[in-house]
């Protein structure tokens, strides 16, 4: 074998401008299909870290009716749910995909929130339990958070996040300053923003409508034992759970929603129910979209390899030709059918094989110039190169095959008598 590779090269070097044409369609086609995988993997990466951020793993579960989530502002209470216990939480946070756990109660774009004359048009209010920062991923950026003392009594204290304390305040420290809740007067002790905030990649119009199908002027926070004070006492929780990781976000909203619709007691036909916020299944969603299309450049793009692996087979029929005395007399020496097989077998692998090297170097090269040019994300992808590689050296086999069986059974005769 390491016989026949030493003389590959030389057969290869000996002929280098034929050899690189003949190599040209192997390099063009695996430089196409490297790049125009990263470039489809980058954007599905992209699109997956738009919907779902840098890696908050997050899942909001919240409760239904019908098709939409139920907002209590308008509606009673519905029979039948009660509100989640510490029990409840617990089975929660023992499910194998969950983390971490948070209840909270929420009003979406409140209208009776304001600091002296300027209201907080489309911000909305949570009332949150002891966990939900740390479940979010939210920090502290000024001021002080909520503790043992907020939680325990009926202080009318609230934390901000940098949105609302920009709608409301602008340039002025909130921190100490007075909001108005519906009539009850609440004290700002803070200032939070989430630790790992992300910002999706918007290019256009399309994106933006995309991306930012819901907006809001800001957020509220108040300890959830307060929340009885400004609305209703037996509102039911809606809860956020973080999983384990990115690819485990779908199996924990589907944990929590089991156990939560495991408690209520109300029938199939009023439609309520807990249902998860599952945005990797949406990024998924939207990544299927362009499938067909993927699919479709990626098969034009294999037909350079095809036209490539019809060069190598012609090349190779051209260098039987050209060898025949030589395939004669290693005959008449006694060299076997599958000596002279393998030989330019592995003269046709390595040919491809180098074609394919250069081939996977030209296309995370092309892959980087469309990112920087076309302003489109690329992820090289380490499969894509392995298959690369290993689907090169079969080109040169199967393509290699017909000129390699071709000098095995030529005649030694007719070979050594040929002009």
């Amino acid at each position: 074998m390491f016989e026949n590779i030493i003389l590959s090269f030389k057969g290869i070097l000996s002929h280098k401008v034929r050899s690189f044409l003949t190599m040209l369609g192997i390099i063009i086609g695996i430089a196409a299909i490297i790049a125009i995988v990263s470039t489809i993997k980058g954007t599905n990466e992209q699109i997956k870290n738009n919907l779902i951020g840098a890696g908050n793993n997050t899942v909001k579960v919240a409760l239904y009716k019908g098709e939409g989530e139920m907002d209590l502002q308008y509606e009673s209470v519905p029979e039948g749910v009660p509100v989640i216990s510490d029990e409840i939480k617990k089975q929660l946070e023992d499910s194998k995909n969950i983390e971490s756990v948070s209840l909270y109660r929420q009003r979406t774009y409140v209208d009776s929130l304001y600091y002296m004359n300027t209201a907080l048009n489309g911000g909305s209010v949570l009332g949150i339990d002891e966990d939900y920062f740390n479940t979010a991923r939210y920090r502290i950026k000024s001021g002080k958070g909520f503790g043992k003392r907020e939680f325990t009594g009926n202080h009318k204290t609230a934390v901000i996040d940098t949105t609302a304390a920009t709608s409301l305040f602008g340039s002025v420290d909130p921190i100490g300053k007075i909001i108005d809740i519906s009539g009850e007067p609440f004290i700002i002790i803070g200032v939070a923003v989430q630790s790992s905030k992300f910002e999706p990649v918007i290019n256009n119009y399309e994106d933006y409508q995309l991306y930012n199908q819901e907006t809001s002027s800001g957020q509220v926070f108040i300890p959830i034992n307060t929340w009885p004070v400004i609305f209703k006492y037996d509102e039911p929780q809606n809860c956020i759970v973080q999983a384990a990781d990115t690819d485990s976000m779908t199996k924990a909203g589907k944990e929590a929603t089991d156990i939560l619709n495991g408690m209520l007691s109300v029938s199939e036909d009023s439609g309520i129910k807990y249902k998860s916020e599952d945005q990797l299944e949406r990024a998924k969603s939207l990544q299927k979209l362009s499938d067909s299309t993927n699919t479709l450049v990626i098969c034009i793009a294999g037909i350079s390899l095809l036209v490539g692996g019809i060069g190598v087979m012609n090349i190779m029929l051209v260098s039987v030709t050209e060898r025949t005395r030589e395939i004669g007399l290693k005959k008449a020496l006694g060299a076997r059918k599958k000596v002279i097989l393998g030989q330019f077998l592995t003269e046709a692998a390595v040919l491809t094989s180098i074609g394919g090297l250069i081939g996977i170097a030209a296309g995370i090269i092309l892959a980087q110039l469309i990112s920087k040019f076309a302003d489109v994300p690329v992820a090289i992808s380490g499969i894509s190169i392995a298959v690369s590689v290993i689907f090169s050296m079969a080109v040169g086999i199967v393509f290699g095959l017909i000129p390699s069986v071709k000098a095995a059974n030529l005649d030694p005769i007719d070979a050594l008598r040929y002009e």
